[in-house]
C-alpha cells in the first residue's frame, strides 16, 4: 500500500540518499531507510512498492534537489560570455559539490543501473534531458561552438566534482576554480 503523504515520502528519499552515500547500494534496505528518517519500522515498505521503486524514486529525487534557482535559470537564458559561462560553470560545480550525499549516492545508483533496466532507463533519460537541455540554452546564448562544447564541459566538470568529493586532497577550492576556468576557455572557442 503506498501512502500519499509527499513530506513523508521526501523525507523517506532524503534518508534514503544519506544511506547510500554512505552504506552503499547494498546498504539500502527498508530497515536502514526507516532508521535513517527516524520513522517507525515499516515505514518505508508503505511507500515504496519493493527495492527497485526506492531506487527509481531515489533517482528521481537526487535530480529535484539539484534544480538551480528560479534566478540562476534566468539567468542562464541571457545573452552569455565567457566569463558568464565560466561563472555559471563555477556555480554549477559548487551546486553539484555542496550536495556531497547526493552526489555520492547518484553515483551508486548508476552501478546499480548497470544491473537494473528500470533505473538504467530512467537515469539514461534524465541525463540525456538535462544535456539537450544544455545543449538548447547554449545554442541560445551567443556563444560560439556548439554540441561538442557542452559536452566536454559536461564531461570535464563531471570528473573534476566526482575528484572534488571522493579524493579531496587532489584539487583544492582554488585549483578546482582554476580548471573550470581553463575548461571553459578550451571548450569555448575564442571570441573573435
Amino acid at each position: 500500500m503506498v501512502r500519499t503523504n509527499p513530506e513523508r515520502r521526501q523525507a523517506l528519499l532524503d534518508a534514503s540518499i544519506e544511506v547510500l552515500a554512505r552504506e552503499g547500494a547494498r546498504g539500502l534496505t527498508f530497515r536502514a531507510v526507516d532508521k535513517e528518517a527516524a520513522v517507525p519500522a515499516g515505514t518505508a515498505s508503505n511507500y515504496f512498492s519493493n527495492r527497485d521503486d526506492l531506487l527509481v524514486q531515489v533517482g528521481h529525487r537526487y535530480y529535484e534537489r539539484l534544480v538551480p534557482s528560479d534566478e540562476r535559470m534566468e539567468q542562464s537564458h541571457q545573452l552569455q560570455t565567457r566569463e558568464s559561462m565560466t561563472e555559471l560553470m563555477t556555480e554549477v560545480v559548487e551546486r553539484v559539490s555542496g550536495f556531497r550525499t547526493g552526489y555520492l549516492a547518484i553515483l551508486e545508483l548508476r552501478l546499480e543501473a548497470t544491473r537494473r533496466p528500470e533505473l538504467q532507463a530512467l537515469l539514461t533519460d534524465r541525463v540525456r534531458a538535462d544535456l539537450d537541455f544544455n545543449i538548447s540554452n547554449y545554442r541560445e546564448s551567443g556563444l560560439p561552438g556548439g554540441e561538442d562544447a557542452v559536452v566536454l564541459l559536461y564531461l570535464t566538470l563531471n570528473w573534476l566534482i566526482l575528484d572534488r568529493l571522493t579524493l579531496p586532497g587532489i584539487f583544492d577550492e582554488k585549483r578546482a576554480a582554476d580548471l573550470v576556468r581553463t575548461a571553459v576557455d578550451r571548450a569555448i572557442p575564442g571570441e573573435d
